[in-house]
């Protein structure tokens, strides 16, 4: 069975607040690394009320003193949103406080709306060449300073930060693959381009210093607990966040719903989410179990990045403490 990671958008319950929201995400780091998973990682978004990830750095800079084992990560940064030297000293200072336990996935997108965009000063006039350029110009701070380098990233500079290339769609998949990255895909919120961009990626892909073979993490939703009709009902917490967000009014996750709920029934509104979130598996362990051994098998995913946004921090943890013991239990079995 491929390796399980975890995606954490630290999220802030109605009710509730974002040091609440990042106190949740290190626990569940803690709960995650008891029970195996391989990563933690967080991400970049903007101006959105349920989501207590922004400053990606310092969150996994807290996650990070407060755990000793998992690899802890960006899931990811928004590069255009930063100067590639700034992301290289971030990245670069959490690596030297903790060896070899830190990754940096990369994406282009703003994670926010172009209002925010603006705010943060982003330079919206850069056209699609900009983030290659970028990204070749962060993995040159990584490496060994040169004899009189005029601009080192300190820390940074020789330290060993895997890069990854994150992304929705097939333009990633391509750059990920001429530059000889990992490659992380969305198919938890975006998988419309994923078996393409999956076979994009493998066919291209060139051998580097960093990656010897093509590497794919997939993206997927899954929401356990002990019962189908429980889990299902825990997913309608991120099914009515999707739905605020894609009608422009994001906000904090809700509480769960029943599965009738008028919002939810609506048959546009159905259409869109059963095609947003069509790589989740939602259900009791023997759902879930059988969910995930065809996922896998029907993407042929070298490692899975699990979410779940869920209301409640308890059903939470739940959630991924059985999702580990099945994946104990397929491993044993492969």
């Amino acid at each position: 069975m491929v390796p399980l990671s975890v995606l954490d958008l630290s999220p802030v319950p109605e009710g509730s607040d974002p040091g609440q929201a990042l106190r949740n995400s290190l626990d569940l780091a803690r709960h995650a690394e008891a029970l195996g998973y391989n990563r933690y990682w967080m991400a970049e978004h903007h101006n959105m009320p349920g989501i207590a990830s922004a400053a990606t750095a310092v969150a996994l800079a807290h996650v990070a003193a407060g755990t000793r084992t998992i690899r802890v990560g960006a899931g990811g940064i928004m590069l255009p949103n930063h100067s590639p030297l700034v992301i290289a000293e971030q990245f670069g200072t959490l690596a030297a406080l903790h060896p070899g336990r830190v990754d940096l996935g990369l994406g282009r997108a703003p994670g926010s709306d172009m209002v925010t965009a603006r705010a943060m000063r982003r330079d919206l006039m850069a056209d699609a060449g900009d983030f290659p350029r970028d990204v070749v110009e962060l993995l040159g701070y990584f490496r060994p300073a040169a004899p009189g380098q005029a601009v080192q990233a300190v820390p940074g500079a020789g330290l060993d930060v895997p890069v990854w290339i994150l992304g929705s769609s097939t333009f990633g998949a391509q750059l990920a693959a001429m530059l000889g990255l990992p490659y992380a895909f969305a198919s938890h919120f975006a998988p419309a381009q994923m078996t393409e961009a999956v076979a994009i990626y493998r066919e291209m892909f060139r051998p580097s210093e960093r990656l010897a073979a093509p590497h794919v993490m997939l993206g997927v939703n899954v929401f356990a607990a002990d019962t189908d009709a429980e889990a299902r009902r825990l997913f309608t917490s991120l099914q009515q966040a999707f739905l605020n967000l894609r009608t422009g009014r994001p906000g904090k996750l809700p509480p769960p719903v029943d599965e009738a709920d008028a919002r939810l029934a609506d048959p546009r509104a159905r259409a869109m989410l059963d095609n947003a979130l069509a790589c989740s598996v939602v259900g009791g362990p023997d759902t879930v179990r059988r969910g995930l051994a065809e996922f896998v098998s029907r993407t042929g995913a070298d490692e899975l990045m699990v979410t779940a946004q869920i209301f409640d921090h308890a059903a939470r943890r739940r959630s991924f403490e059985i999702l580990a013991g099945l994946h104990a239990e397929l491993a044993a079995a492969a």
